[in-house]
């Protein structure tokens, strides 16, 4: 997936004649559009021999600025990159590890490395694919932090004592992402039994099957901006004696946590004023009812995410309601019509409609803007029209 590197070309990206000529085609469009004159301009910089690779570092760089704080200057592969922590959420997991010896046995390009040598005593990083251990080198070196780099199996110990961080791959060839545990690479089960008895975070895709994991660790659900990013699984003293915990970040670190030690007592009711859905990770923890009994909010149905109540909690995207009732498309078009809805957001839970494909029949009019909850309350299809607000 993505272009191939070779030790030569990483190499030739990191001496000044191979950065030079990626700064220059940066200040390029990298677009399909200009994807010819993209490359006649690469051969004239580089000759063919490196042409490919120099286009091809500028467009993740590119890329990777959106994602890592020091990715517009790093080396990386398409495949590294997507897999890559984003630097937000590394920097969170690595202030769990602060203080300590950590061997990031799966260090690939270095997106985890680069935080953990901030905080860590001493940092070791390690990996089977000797290029991309080559561009970690190269990543450090440029953003000023230091950690021993081997190449070596993250399934052959090479360090004692450590606290350990793997990120196992959790796509196929083909790009597909796997969400059995035993169809890590490395599993999952190997891990632990090549590192039992040692301190150990393994990062996971958030849909992995948490049933499969171990009971003695902790599972950590992490969202960036509103999106589920990935899960850690913690082991050792690294766990904290919870099950399950959902973090919540901001785009600048800060956040808030909870965890299946809190309260989850909550009732289910008939609407209020506000309707609440929880952030992702809070839902895909299974932390509904704990983040409800927080907050004083109620489940408009035991089985269902969106939570009512008179205050939604501070600093989230909340739904005022205006009016409700029985779900039918021809009941939801006189409801629109009464409010004068003309820009609509469908919110979906329960109830088997493809938001898209109701908007386009819906063919909504009007000078107002709304957001329809649909929801499956007992029995019924319920419709709940509301304002959208961020309190």
């Amino acid at each position: 997936m993505g272009y191939s590197f070779d030790l030569s070309e990483v190499g030739f990206l990191g001496s000044p004649a191979g950065q030079e000529a990626v700064a220059e085609l940066s200040e390029r469009e990298l677009t399909a559009a200009s994807r010819f004159s993209d490359v006649a301009v690469a051969r004239k910089l580089v000759g063919e021999r490196f042409a490919a690779a120099v286009l091809e570092t500028a467009v993740l760089q590119r890329r990777a600025a959106e994602k890592l704080v020091e990715g517009h200057r790093w080396l990386l592969t398409d495949a590294a990159l997507q897999q890559a922590t984003a630097s937000v959420v590394a920097r969170h997991r690595a202030e769990r590890l602060a203080g300590r010896v950590v061997h990031d046995v799966t260090c690939s390009v270095g997106a985890d490395l680069f935080e953990l040598a901030a905080v860590a005593e001493r940092c070791v990083g390690s990996d089977v694919d000797a290029v991309r251990l080559a561009m970690a080198r190269h990543n450090l070196a440029v953003s000023g932090r230091s950690a021993a780099l081997l190449l070596a199996d993250a399934l052959r110990p090479v360090t004692r004592g450590t606290a350990v961080v793997a990120d196992p791959a959790r796509r196929d060839g083909a790009g597909r992402r796997r969400w059995n545990p035993a169809d890590l690479v490395p599993p999952l089960d190997e891990l632990l039994a090549v590192y039992a008895g040692r301190d150990l975070v393994v990062k996971s895709a958030p849909g992995l099957d948490f049933a499969a994991v171990p009971e003695r660790a902790e599972i950590e659900l992490v969202s960036l901006r509103g999106q589920v990013r990935e899960a850690s699984l913690w082991f050792g003293s690294l766990a904290s004696g919870v099950r399950r915990r959902a973090t919540v970040l901001a785009a600048d670190g800060s956040g808030w946590a909870i965890t299946d030690a809190e309260p989850d007592e909550c009732p289910a009711g008939e609407v209020r004023e506000w309707i609440v859905e929880p952030d992702g990770a809070v839902i895909r923890a299974g932390l509904v009812r704990h983040y409800a009994a927080r907050h004083g909010l109620a489940q408009l149905d035991p089985r269902i995410a969106f939570l009512t109540g008179d205050r939604p909690p501070s600093g989230v995207r909340a739904f005022r309601v205006v009016d409700h009732g029985r779900y039918s498309e021809k009941a939801l078009r006189a409801l629109l019509r009464r409010h004068e809805v003309g820009r609509l957001e469908i919110l979906v839970r329960g109830v088997d409609v493809d938001p898209d494909v109701l908007r386009r029949k819906l063919k909504p009019k009007g000078p107002e803007e709304a957001t329809v909850v649909l929801t499956r309350v007992g029995n019924t299809a319920m419709a709940y029209l509301c304002r959208a607000e961020h309190v």
